[in-house]
Parts: C-alpha cells; sequence; structure tokens
C-alpha cells in the first residue's frame, strides 16, 4: 500500500473517532488480508476476552501466535479482527526496580480486536464463544488486586503455584460460577515483577516482568473462567503504571485507541500515558459507573501548580459532568481509594488518598465527591472494607483482597473517632483481611452489595438505604465466615 494511504488511516484515528476508525481499519484488513491463512482456522486465538469502555463500546480482544489476526464470528458474519498491537521485544526502558532486575518486554502473540456492535447477539472467534454485555445487568463481579507478588525491593514471594498462598485462580473460578453479567476490576492485575528468590519453591520457575509470558501467569490463564463468564470493565491500577506493567496493559486491557505514544514503551511519553480520561458505563436506565484512572496518584496532598493537579483537577471535573447526568444514580471506581483505610506496620488504621483529595476538595469542598455520587468502590488495600459515614459522604468499599499479599488485618473493634479526611465522619465500617470478592445484585432500581470469601461463602451483606434523606447511605449485615 502507498505511504500516503497509510498516513490517511493514522490521520483518521487520531481526527474521525474510534468507531470510524476501527471501520476503516477493518475494511483495510479485509481489503489486504485476504490470503488463505487469513481466511482459516490456521489463525486462531490463544486468549480471548471482552472489554466495556466509553458510552457502554464492547471491544473483543484476543491473543494469537498466528500471522494474521483471526476471524470473528459476529451474529454469523465473518470479520477479520484488526491488528491492535504486534508482537515482539520491546526495547528495555527505565522501570520500577533496579536496571540489573530488569529486562526487556516481550509479548509473543498478536493482540486482536474487534470492536462489538450493539446489537450483537452472538460473537465467537472459531469454537470460542464470547460474552456479550447485557443492557441491564443484573449480577456484577468485583474484585481487585489479584498477581503474585513477587518483588525484590520488599523482599516478598509469593507462592505463586500454591492455591492457598495465591488464591486468584480459585477465586476467578467461584466468581464464575456465579454467572456475573459484567465483571469489575479495580486494577492491580500484575505483580511479578522480579525473579523469583533462590530458594523460595513456591515460586521457582515463574515468569517475572513485563512480558506475556507474565500477563498470562497472572491474569489471563487463572482468570479465564472469568474473563470467559462475562465482560469486563478494567480499572488501572498503580501497577499498570508506564514504570511498571503499563505496556501489557495498553495491548491488552485499555479501553482506548492503541497509539505508540500511549504504550508505555518509551518514557519520553510517560506524562501522557501514565493518565487516561475517565469515562462512565451505564448500568441499565438508573444506574452509571464512573471510571477514573488513579494509577500514578501519590498518598500526599498536591499544591495547585503541581502537573498532576493540573490534570486531575480537568479530569474531576469531567467526573463532574458524568455525574450530573438527571435520574441515574453514579458510582465512582478508582483503584485508589478517595475515603477508605490503610494500616502501616506499627500505626494505627488512617486515611488514604490525600493526592486525589486535595484536588476533589478544591471542586467539591468538604464533599471530595460530586453531589450526585453515591457508591465509591477502590482497591488498592489488600483487604476488604464497607464503609459508611454519618457526615454527607458516598458509602465507599474497598475490594483489594482478590489474591496479592493481603495488608495487615485493621484491629476489631476499628478504633473510634478515625476519619479518613478532613470533615469526614465514619459512622461503621465492616472489614477482613480474608481473600475473596464482592457481587453487586440489582434490587429493583437499587443494588445489593455482597462479599464473598475465596470459597464463595457469604461474609458480609450490605443493601443501599433508599430515603432521599439517607443517599449515599448503605446497611450492612456480618455472617459468622467474616473475621479481621
Amino acid at each position: 500500500m502507498p505511504h500516503g494511504k497509510l498516513r490517511t488511516v493514522a490521520c483518521s484515528i487520531r481526527q474521525c473517532g474510534w468507531l470510524a476508525a476501527m471501520t476503516l481499519l477493518g475494511s483495510l484488513a479485509a481489503c489486504t488480508s485476504m490470503n488463505p491463512e487469513a481466511m482459516t482456522a490456521d489463525a486462531h486465538a490463544d486468549a480471548a476476552w471482552v472489554i466495556i469502555g466509553s458510552g457502554n463500546q464492547a471491544i473483543a480482544r484476543a491473543n494469537t501466535q498466528s500471522a494474521n489476526c483471526p476471524l470473528i464470528d459476529i451474529n454469523g458474519k465473518l470479520t477479520p479482527m484488526t491488528l491492535r498491537a504486534a508482537a515482539g521485544t520491546i526495547p528495555l526502558r527505565p522501570t520500577s526496580s533496579n536496571a540489573a532486575d530488569s529486562k526487556p518486554s516481550t509479548f509473543s502473540t498478536n493482540t486482536c480486536e474487534a470492536l462489538l456492535p450493539p446489537d450483537a447477539t452472538h460473537a465467537a472467534i472459531g469454537s470460542r464463544v464470547l460474552p456479550l454485555p447485557k443492557t441491564n445487568p443484573q449480577r456484577i463481579v468485583i474484585l481487585g488486586d489479584t498477581g503474585c507478588r513477587m518483588k525484590k525491593t520488599d523482599n516478598l514471594y509469593q507462592g505463586c503455584s500454591d492455591p492457598v498462598a495465591w488464591p486468584f485462580p480459585t477465586i476467578a473460578a467461584a466468581a464464575a460460577r456465579l454467572k456475573p453479567d459484567l465483571v469489575l476490576h479495580v486494577g492491580d492485575y500484575h505483580y511479578r515483577e522480579t525473579p523469583c528468590a533462590a530458594g523460595i519453591d513456591g515460586c521457582k520457575d515463574s515468569p517475572w516482568g513485563y512480558g506475556s509470558d507474565t500477563w498470562d501467569a497472572d491474569l489471563l490463564q487463572p482468570g479465564a473462567p472469568l474473563l470467559a463468564a462475562a465482560p469486563w470493565i478494567a480499572v488501572r491500577g498503580n501497577h499498570e503504571e508506564c514504570a511498571r506493567a503499563g505496556q501489557g496493559w495498553f495491548r491488552y486491557l485499555d479501553p482506548n485507541p492503541y497509539e505508540r505514544q500511549r504504550s508505555c514503551d518509551d518514557k519520553a511519553n510517560d506524562d501522557e500515558a501514565n493518565y487516561t480520561e475517565p469515562y462512565a458505563v451505564n448500568l441499565g436506565i438508573d444506574t452509571q459507573l464512573i471510571v477514573f484512572d488513579s494509577a500514578k496518584s501519590g498518598q500526599t496532598a498536591l499544591p495547585p501548580t503541581d502537573p498532576q493537579y493540573i490534570k486531575y483537577r480537568a479530569q474531576f471535573e469531567s467526573v463532574g459532568r458524568f455525574a450530573a447526568k438527571p435520574g441515574v444514580t453514579s458510582i465512582f471506581t478508582s483503584h485508589h481509594p478517595v475515603l477508605g483505610f490503610v494500616l502501616y506496620k506499627g500505626s494505627a488504621p488512617s486515611g488514604f488518598g490525600a493526592a486525589l483529595q486535595s484536588v476533589m476538595n478544591s471542586l467539591y469542598p468538604g464533599r471530595y465527591f460530586p453531589p450526585e455520587v453515591q457508591i465509591a468502590i477502590h482497591g488498592h488495600v489488600h483487604g476488604f472494607q464497607a464503609i459508611n459515614f454519618s457526615s454527607a459522604h458516598p458509602a465507599t468499599f474497598v475490594a483489594g483482597n482478590g489474591g496479592d499479599h493481603a495488608d495487615p488485618g485493621f484491629p476489631d473493634p476499628f478504633p473510634a473517632n478515625t476519619s479518613p479526611a478532613a470533615g469526614v465522619t465514619l459512622e461503621s465500617i465492616i472489614h477482613t483481611r480474608k481473600y475473596g470478592f464482592m457481587v453487586m445484585d440489582r434490587q429493583g432500581s437499587s443494588w445489593v452489595y455482597q462479599a464473598y470469601d475465596r470459597d464463595s461463602v457469604l461474609m458480609a451483606r450490605c443493601s443501599m438505604v433508599t430515603s432521599v434523606a439517607a443517599s449515599g447511605k448503605i446497611h450492612c449485615e456480618k455472617t459468622a465466615a467474616l473475621v479481621p
């Protein structure tokens, strides 16, 4: 193809929007991939899943070792998928680890994708049937912080081959058996950053680094039952920032078009690639989920002149516009908690999220969130929390107990008069460091939030208080299975 036409395609991606560009690329693929291999089952999928992005756009993704992208059957029509990111080895870039404990990222498969139209009733790649989104989901699985930690600077190595030490495969299978309509992962999919230390049998011979072998081991293989059960909304965690597993994040999970300057391959582009715009996903006609990328958020308040403050403030203005949608309950989700708690060794429980709080408080003084946000859901802290406030702040869930090394448990009873931020008054908290996941079940125009342990045993059940005066409040009941 002449170079001028290639430039035309690139301009279309930047100027015409993703849907038009993907249609153009799909036509291009159809014109240029009519060789026998592309049009046969030889181009198969080694892994396949569905991501939900802005405006409820469903995107089918697949990894393949074939030279061409596979065909996807949508409503009985076979269409070539388009190449999102090619296989190859990315030159070593600076990482969060020392240079001696880092290596270039090798991706052994091509990652392909296809937009799924709203009227899709069937989608399959070969014999692999893909899950499709529902316009009015009834059950949503929520989990986060699922990878197996191997990190030299922490001197912490989980037993990745031991289902007790690293229970994410068990959790993914258990959650899949509950037949969700949607999965919300609140970030941190990848934890195998440095080689397993000598003499530790639990992670011996495990892949490490940021290439496809580690993504396969930490997410795509153990998470396969849950990836096959329902489409995913993927929240970006700090382990997916550019100096860590950002390259795989943009290949596999980010719902936006793949662009070289937003691939995390080149450190020179990190200031752009470490931030993505928030977006909203409708959960039926009465609820929406607002997704915020907090991957680079720190733990200290930001001055208004800080470049990160400026970026985040503009993005929280967008959050406010989403939340202002009339007649809709808004749920805010980010990896880092805004009004959650953390316990550092040798200290008492404290609030977490000063960086985000400093920006949000400038827009919504004292409340931090737009008034229409009634629920916040996060990860990052490796445990489960269900938090209710007597002050006018949205109830908060932390679901960071999906498999990574558990954080220390909070004291029980929780210390009185502990606050996560200025002006915020705690009313009640249910918490545990036990591994598990959450489920949102629709109850009329509201939702019930349930916490399960790794074996699907119910630990706690929280329902929304539906009166207008109690907007953003939950009532929780715990079972004997929940222990701190």
